[in-house]
């Protein structure tokens, strides 16, 4: 599959779920699991995603959880974005329940408003408003090196892409949500109403016995550190449209998936895991924040970015459906790791 590959094609010889050849052999637990230590063993400097942009609104904060700590995050009143603990330092009420006035974020307790500078013991956080995403940066949480920003990976141009951003939460910890990602032989399986015909052409296995393929997904820019798949995304029917994608771990939190090859060449979807904190019985909670950010040189994807929050309702939901899947899978990874049961 070259970058010739038509956009929109047609399986003609379809082959039903069952037949498909399987991947249990190729996808060998110790490819993923270097994969995962290269990932981890990778610096994030304390940031983590929060939530999306568009969900900070002028009239109230956007609230969110980091490790068991309560963070808001609102615009100020020139517009840019203000974080901090969402503990009110005067009684403790939960200033995600407060209000955005002019800038600054009033308690709805007593009245104590923050403008975002330092305030009888409350302290802002660092954070980064990227155009799609929100990061904040909470050293406590990290205990890495703070990075001045965070890593975000390369995006198709804001001026000619429509984003979308979904969140879904699960039982389990970040690592077992790029465990995931870093799986991509499971897509055709776990996914058939939306992946078919999936071959991993190229792993970031270095040397070892069976090593895959270097290739650097045509452009991608990834090199062998990236696991290279074709794979055809499903439209209606046997209409498909096949790609080219290379998955990366910029950072221990973050999974890359970019199109190389194909329709929607450039288009990128970032899975960021924020761990949240127990739940009432005592397990990890981890936050999915997947951005899909889709790209298109066609003409018809400018009427598309004219009904862009139509689009981005779509994306969502399409995103969500895949994640109901991936987070059993998440979930289930956890279960067996922590109980002593997991193969891998």
């Amino acid at each position: 599959m070259r970058p010739g590959r038509p956009s929109l094609s047609l399986r003609r010889r379809p082959v039903r779920w069952e037949r498909q050849r399987p991947t249990w052999r190729e996808a060998r637990p110790g490819i993923i699991a270097d994969a995962l230590d290269r990932a981890l063993a990778r610096p994030s400097g304390n940031w983590y995603v929060v939530g999306a942009v568009l969900d900070v609104h002028r009239d109230r904060p956007l609230s969110a959880t980091v490790a068991g700590r309560e963070i808001v995050v609102w615009r100020a009143a020139d517009g840019r974005l203000v974080a901090g603990p969402g503990v009110c330092p005067h009684l403790g009420a939960p200033l995600a329940g407060g209000a955005v006035r002019c800038g600054r974020l009033v308690c709805h307790w007593h009245g104590l408003a923050l403008d975002g500078a330092p305030f009888a013991g409350w302290e802002p956080l660092p954070v980064h408003d990227d155009g799609v995403l929100v990061w904040v940066r909470v050293d406590a949480a990290g205990g890495e090196t703070p990075l001045d920003a965070p890593v975000v990976p390369p995006r198709p141009e804001r001026a000619r892409s429509i984003a979308a951003v979904c969140t879904a939460v699960g039982v389990c910890e970040p690592e077992d949500i790029v465990a995931n990602r870093l799986d991509p032989w499971h897509g055709a399986w776990f996914h058939p109403y939306s992946f078919v015909d999936l071959t991993v052409v190229g792993t970031p296995e270095r040397g070892g016995e069976g090593a895959g393929e270097s290739c650097d997904g045509g452009g991608g820019g990834d090199g062998d550190e990236g696991f290279t798949v074709d794979v055809s995304f499903k439209v209606a029917g046997r209409l498909v449209v096949p790609v080219r994608a290379v998955f990366t771990a910029p950072e221990p939190r973050t999974v890359v998936m970019r199109i190389v090859e194909g329709e929607g060449r450039g288009s990128v979807v970032e899975t960021h895991a924020t761990p949240l904190g127990p739940d009432e019985l005592g397990r990890p909670r981890t936050a999915v924040v997947e951005a899909v950010i889709a790209s298109s040189e066609r003409r018809g994807f400018a009427a598309a970015r004219g009904a862009a929050p139509v689009v981005r309702r779509l994306m969502a939901t399409a995103a969500g459906r895949l994640w109901r899947d991936d987070l059993a899978y998440a979930e289930r990874r956890w279960l067996l790791r922590t109980s002593g049961g997991f193969p891998g």
